[in-house]
């Protein structure tokens, strides 16, 4: 069972889909598309409030034509091992500027929540059952010392967002 969550705790009624050949987004929901059928379909349309699923092996920077008509891009991560959505995120919102909703979705692990938030994602499609315990518990495990760059900003006061302790 997958459940979305946020810092905010577990989000009800969540309206996106991976479509597959197998699921497709039905009535109310919203599909996440593959980067080629979104732009397929970006083209094709002036749609507004698209959903897009970025892929290890996907170019992220082929989205900039189309981030303003994006509500949310899902970047995948197809094992623990396979860090390279951790870059799509950084791209995404550090040299990109995007500012809308960005989701982990395949592989989350309870163990790198916290440095995805550091690269600016989101929102959690998590299935690991230990991963969702822990959220339902508010057992975020906490990294005290960064000393490297972040999509998010230092507490006011403090210069270096990349060399702080956490609170």
């Amino acid at each position: 069972m997958t459940k979305i969550w946020r810092e905010t705790g577990f989000v009800e009624n969540d309206p996106w889909v991976i479509e597959t050949d197998e699921a497709k987004a039905e009535g109310e929901q919203k599909a996440l598309l593959p980067l080629d059928q979104f732009i397929e379909k970006a083209e094709a349309s002036n749609d507004v409030g698209l959903g897009v699923l970025i892929k290890p092996a996907d170019d992220v920077t082929r989205l900039e034509p189309y981030l303003y008509r994006i509500e949310i891009v899902a970047v995948d991560f197809p094992a623990f091992n396979d860090g390279r959505a951790f870059s799509h995120a950084s791209l995404l919102r550090d040299r990109l500027a995007y500012r809308n909703e960005l989701r982990a979705v395949g592989d989350v692990l309870i163990d790198q929540v916290p440095l995805m938030l550091r690269c600016g994602i989101d929102s959690f499609a998590v299935t690991n059952a230990t991963a969702l315990k822990r959220l339902s518990e508010d057992r975020l495990p906490g990294i005290a010392v960064h000393y490297q760059p972040t999509s998010r900003h230092a507490e006011a006061g403090e210069g270096y967002s990349w060399r702080r302790r956490s609170a």
